[in-house]
């Protein structure tokens, strides 16, 4: 509801964060970039570690994707789905995208996939009867903790 009801950045920051300069990666929560793609925390989390991979070029559904894009962004998805059940323990993933508003995605206009950790009995009663999420670590240190694990993920940066 935060992302509802709050001020909109102007333009698509999934094409705005990525091409700013490196040392902005933390405030922006980026964890790493490759050519076509690129992962980055969610800033507003159904649980902790819930990341999104993100294709580079501005597109809302998977049938505008190229064969190579399509392939770099699932290569990016398997890949974090192997380093975040490593870095939090997680038992389970859910990997999953909402297409389109109806769908449930917050930032429709462009393409992006969830990777939400799981274990067993972390479902609890707090978002149903208060509206509110248990987030046991704060972004920025998840961020701090996982960022070294994703770098060796991520490509450098075209001159």
């Amino acid at each position: 509801m935060e992302y509802i009801r709050g001020a909109k950045e102007q333009g698509c920051i999934f094409c705005k964060y990525p091409a700013e300069d490196v040392s902005k990666h933390r405030e922006r929560l980026l964890l790493c970039k490759r050519r076509e793609a690129f992962v980055m925390l969610n800033r507003y989390p159904f649980a902790s570690a819930h990341v999104m991979v993100i294709p580079d070029r501005h597109v809302s559904d998977l049938s505008e994707l190229s064969r190579d894009e399509h392939a770099a962004l699932f290569e990016l998805v398997r890949d974090a789905c192997g380093v975040l059940q490593k870095a939090v323990n997680a038992e389970g993933l859910n990997v999953g995208l909402n297409l389109g508003a109806a769908a449930g995605a917050g930032i429709a206009e462009h393409l992006h996939v969830h990777i939400v950790p799981r274990w067993r009995g972390d479902l609890n009663f707090m978002p149903v009867i208060a509206d509110v999420r248990v987030m046991p670590e704060a972004l920025d240190a998840t961020w701090a903790r996982l960022e070294p694990l994703f770098r060796p993920l991520g490509e450098p940066a075209a001159p």
